[in-house]
C-alpha cells in the first residue's frame, strides 16, 4: 500500500509549465509573507471566539445549546467544503481562490462583528467557514508549488506549521484581551483592514498557477463536501447530546458511507477530487492521521482550559488570554527553532519529540485537583504542550505534502487541512462527551495524543526521508 515518496528536481522552482512557478521570479519572501498572513486569519477565528463567548451570550441572549454554534457553524462548513475549496484552486488557478477565499472570510468577518442577533451571528459564521474552506487549501498549495522541495520547503513549511500553532494561542490572548477591553466584536472587525491590505498584495505579489479545468468529477466533490460535513456534524451533536442519540449516530454512520462511497468513485474518476495516490505514501497518511488526533486533544485543551480558568478559578476573559502565555512563549520559540533543529535531525523525528513532550504536559494536567496553583498545576505543564506544539506542527505539514507533484498540491493541501478541521470537532465533541471535570477533559486529551504519538512512531518515523 504505501510506496516511498518521490522527490522534486533541483530546478523545479524555475519550471512554470509544470505549475511551479519561478520562485526566484516572484519573490519568495514576499509570498511567503502574503500566504502566512492569510493563513493567520483563518486559524486566529478558530480560536479567538472562545475566550469571548461569555460575553457573546450576555450580549445577544444566546443559549447554551445555541453559543456552540458559535464556533460549531464555523467547523461545518470549514471541514465539509475544504476538498471541494481544494479542487477550485486546481480548476480556476490558486491565486484567484486565495483571492475569492479571502474577500468572502473578510466580509463575512465583517458580518460576524456586527451581528445583532444570535442567528445572524451563527450564520455569519458559517459564511466565514466558508471562505476559509476556499482560503486554507490555497494557501497550502500556493506554498507546496512555490517552494520545490529541499531546505526552503522545509523553512517555509516550518514556518507555516508555527503559524497553525502559534495562531490558536494568539487568538485565545487577542480574543480575551478585547473582549474585557474593548469588545468581543473587535477581534472579527479587526479582519477588515488587514484582509484589504492582503487582497491588494495577493494581487500584486502572488503568483498564478496553472489552471487544470478539464472535467469536473461532480459525483467526488459531493461526496467530498457531504461525507465529512456529516462527520463534523455528527462529531459536534455528540458532544451536545452524546454518542447514543439517533441523530448522532445517523450522521456518523452516514459520513463514513459516504467516504468509503467517495473512495470507490475516485478509484475511476479521470480527475479526482481527492486523488488516492496521496495515500500511498506511509508518511502522508501518519501525518493525516496524527494531525487528526492531535488537533482533536488541543482544541479539547484550548476551550476547556479557556472555560475552567474563568469558571472554576475566576478569571476575567484577559486574564484567562494572558494565563496562556507561557505556552504561547514557548511554542513561539520553539517554532521558530524548528528550521535549524532539522538541520540536525529529521522531521519525524521532531515530530515524535513533540508529541511526546505534548503527551507529558497533558497528562500532567489531568492531575490537577482544586488546591493546585496556576503556576505549578496549570503554567508548567502548559509550557511542555507548547514546547510540543512547537515541535510539531511544522513537521506535520511537511510529512502532509512529501513527495506531492504541482498537480496535486491543492488536493493534498486540503487534505491537511480537512484532517485539520475533522480532528478540532472531533476532540471538542469526545471531551464534551465524555469528561465531567476538567481533569477528566485533559485525560481525554491525553488519550488522544498518545494515540497521535503511535501514529507518528509507526508510520512517520520510519520513512527514509531526511
Amino acid at each position: 500500500m504505501f510506496s516511498a515518496p518521490s522527490t522534486s528536481s533541483p530546478d523545479a522552482a524555475d519550471r512554470t509549465s509544470a505549475g511551479q512557478p519561478s520562485a526566484s521570479a516572484r519573490g519568495t519572501t514576499a509570498v511567503l509573507a502574503i500566504i502566512l498572513v492569510g493563513y493567520f486569519m483563518v486559524i486566529l477565528d478558530n480560536s479567538i471566539v472562545i475566550t469571548g463567548l461569555p460575553h457573546i451570550q450576555a450580549e445577544l441572549g444566546m443559549s447554551s445549546g445555541a453559543l456552540a454554534w458559535v464556533q460549531d457553524a464555523y467547523l461545518l462548513t470549514f471541514g465539509g467544503l475544504l476538498l471541494l475549496g481544494a479542487r477550485a484552486g486546481d480548476v480556476l488557478g490558486r491565486r484567484r481562490t486565495f483571492v475569492l477565499g479571502l474577500a468572502v472570510f473578510t466580509l463575512a468577518s465583517v458580518a460576524v462583528g456586527l451581528a445583532p442577533t444570535g442567528a445572524w451571528l451563527v450564520g455569519a459564521r458559517a459564511v466565514q467557514g466558508v471562505g476559509a474552506a476556499v482560503l486554507a487549501p490555497s494557501t497550502l498549495a500556493l506554498l507546496t508549488a512555490t517552494f520545490p522541495e529541499g531546505a526552503g520547503r522545509s523553512r517555509a513549511t516550518a514556518a507555516y506549521g508555527a503559524v497553525a500553532g502559534i495562531g490558536a494561542s494568539v487568538g485565545l490572548v487577542v480574543g480575551g484581551l478585547l473582549a474585557d477591553l474593548v469588545s468581543w466584536r473587535a477581534g472579527f472587525l479587526v479582519n477588515l483592514p488587514i484582509g484589504v491590505v492582503m487582497l491588494v498584495a495577493g494581487l500584486r505579489a502572488l503568483p498564478e498557477t496553472e489552471r487544470r479545468p478539464g472535467r469536473v468529477d461532480v459525483a467526488g466533490s459531493l461526496l467530498a463536501t457531504a461525507g465529512p460535513a456529516a462527520l463534523v456534524y455528527g462529531f459536534v451533536r455528540a458532544g451536545e447530546v452524546g454518542w447514543s442519540d439517533a441523530v448522532t449516530v445517523v450522521a456518523l454512520v452516514s459520513g463514513v458511507a459516504l467516504l468509503a462511497w467517495l473512495v470507490l468513485v475516485e478509484r475511476t474518476a479521470a480527475q479526482p477530487v481527492l486523488p488516492l495516490r496521496l495515500f500511498t505514501s506511509r508518511e502522508r497518511v501518519g501525518a493525516y492521521l496524527a494531525r487528526l488526533l492531535f488537533i482533536g486533544a488541543m482544541m479539547g485543551f484550548f476551550l476547556f482550559t479557556s472555560q475552567y480558568l474563568q469558571d472554576a478559578r475566576g478569571f476575567t476573559a484577559l486574564a484567562a488570554g494572558i494565563a496562556f502565555f507561557p505556552m504561547t512563549i514557548v511554542n513561539f520559540a520553539v517554532a521558530l527553532a524548528v528550521p535549524r533543529l532539522q538541520r540536525r535531525s529529521s522531521g519525524p523525528a521532531l515530530l515524535v519529540v513533540g508529541l511526546a513532550l505534548a503527551v507529558v504536559g497533558m497528562g500532567w494536567l489531568s492531575t490537577i485537583d482544586p488546591s493546585t496553583s496556576y503556576a505549578v498545576g496549570v503554567a508548567l505543564p502548559m509550557t511542555l504542550v507548547g514546547a510540543g506544539q512547537g515541535l510539531a506542527f511544522g513537521p506535520l505539514t511537511a510529512s502532509g505534502v512529501v513527495g506531492v507533484d504541482a498537480a496535486d498540491a491543492g488536493a493534498a493541501s486540503g487534505a491537511v487541512n480537512a484532517f485539520h478541521q475533522l480532528g478540532g470537532a472531533l476532540g471538542t465533541s469526545l471531551v464534551l462527551a465524555v469528561a465531567a471535570t476538567y481533569a477528566g477533559a485533559m485525560f481525554a486529551g491525553t488519550v488522544l495524543l498518545v494515540a497521535a504519538l503511535v501514529a507518528a512512531v509507526v508510520l512517520v518515523l520510519p520513512t527514509t526521508r531526511r
